[in-house]
């Protein structure tokens, strides 16, 4: 892409939906600039570590429960060294929960355009439905360039002061090694393979390459390098520089009071309970009953109800009340009659005894399987192929590599009964192998 114009110079696959490991804390690190610039939080706030933040598996800072850490640490460390208690923390600080947290990356990543982009949490480990695109962790570059400028220059440090100790930048390599390079993320888990956005600038030129699925951090290195020399080489020189329009702040966080407390100064002196609506002698009373009216309810008289329920309106203030001086007769008349059982026919059934079984057909507890092969490496190379080639019914699934005495089954897991049985039948047809897997 050419950042300057949002112009895309070059694709493929782009639009495929993969899990786009820690290139999700781009994300975090986005809504966390968002929140310190709107207010919400400060760079010093000191957040307290919780033990969800602290379990969180390598890369990790080593943060441990209870322990209490500036904010800014822990974005240098989700930044620098892509750790994953740090992202976690981050999101808790800002949003009480990482679920929480979850909600408003969806919610920012529409509002950016990321259209084919569902998070599950703040650091990108794998989860399933955790999921984005090529294209969209592009454009999610380009607004951490324009729209947070100030902290952009945090993805090109080679090390950083985390607070607890130094950090090394995973993106040292290409850093070092590309000419113009100056950030902006890297990701790598065995789902996902290595994935990297990066940016470069040269002279008046910026332009932002993305791969997922590297076989190796050195592969997916000079494909970038590729990538950024073919977008050089595509993009005019003297371009105006169009930067994107930031999110409408109010819109991505409308929905974010949910669940926080507020603070009101002052004190309400008139009640917002509306005044009860007069009811004369003669008015019909509406007895609301849930899709049940017995036949009893007809035989007592309006008359009645008005004498028993409604007391005169000076002695009857509050509608509540009303209510419960309903009198037990009528209550007691609401209750329908036994059947009697000269009525109940004996259909042979009474002894029988039912058993239901819970169908799983519909639930996401399949999977296929589409080979066995003799290295790791070789197993998640076929699928994440199979996963590009096959996004309409693989789409939302889980990549899983099995260890097996005889070698490594490749596996894609979560899937309904029905998508399994279709991702099957049409792999099969290309001449693929490929069988069921129960959720047994």
């Amino acid at each position: 892409m050419d950042a300057r114009t949002g112009e895309i110079l070059h694709s493929t696959n782009a639009d495929a939906r993969l899990h786009p490991a820690s290139l999700t804390k781009m994300m975090t690190l986005y809504i966390a600039f968002q929140a310190v610039e709107h207010g919400e939080i400060s760079m010093d706030t000191v957040v307290r570590v919780s033990r969800n933040a602290a379990a969180e598996p390598p890369s990790k800072l080593g943060l441990v429960e209870g322990q209490r850490i500036k904010l800014r640490y822990l974005v240098r460390a989700a930044a620098v060294k892509s750790a994953n208690d740090a992202a976690t923390a981050i999101g808790e600080a800002i949003e009480g929960s990482e679920a929480a947290f979850a909600r408003r990356m969806n919610r920012t990543a529409q509002a950016l355009g990321m259209t084919r982009t569902t998070f599950k949490n703040a650091n990108g480990l794998t989860e399933a439905g955790h999921l984005s695109t090529a294209r969209d962790m592009t454009t999610l570059g380009r607004h951490l360039l324009y729209d947070f400028p100030d902290y952009y220059n945090l993805f090109s440090r080679k090390t950083a002061d985390a607070g607890v100790k130094q950090v090394n930048n995973t993106n040292t390599r290409l850093l070092n090694a590309y000419r113009g390079a100056d950030g902006i993320k890297t990701g790598y888990t065995r789902a996902a393979g290595f994935n990297l956005v990066a940016s470069a600038e040269r002279g008046n030129e910026r332009i932002i390459a993305t791969v997922f699925g590297g076989r190796s951090t050195a592969s997916r290195n000079a494909k970038v390098a590729e990538l950024l020399d073919l977008g050089f080489r595509r993009a005019p020189s003297n371009a105006p520089t169009n930067k994107p329009s930031a999110p409408n702040y109010a819109s991505v966080s409308a929905g974010d009071m949910a669940g926080k407390t507020l603070r009101v100064s002052g004190v309400v002196r008139t009640s917002l309970r509306p005044q009860a609506r007069p009811v004369t002698a003669t008015a019909p009373v509406m007895v609301a009953m849930k899709d049940v009216i017995d036949e009893a309810v007809a035989q007592v008289t309006q008359q009645a109800v008005l004498e028993d329920a409604i007391e005169p309106e000076a002695e009857a203030p509050a509608p509540v009340e009303t209510a419960a001086a309903a009198p037990t007769a009528v209550v007691a008349s609401l209750v329908p009659e036994m059947r009697p059982e000269d009525l109940i026919e004996d259909d042979g059934l009474a002894d029988q005894e039912v058993v239901t079984r819970i169908s799983t057909s519909s639930g996401r507890h399949w999977g296929i399987n589409i080979g066995r092969y003799a290295s790791e490496g070789r197993a998640e190379r076929v699928l994440l192929q199979t996963a590009i080639s096959e996004m309409s019914t693989l789409e939302g699934s889980l990549r899983t590599v099995v260890r097996k005495p005889t070698g490594f089954d490749a596996n894609f897991m979560g899937l309904s009964r029905e998508a399994a049985d279709l991702a099957c039948r049409r792999l099969q047809a290309r001449n693929q192998s490929c069988f069921m897997i129960g959720p047994s």
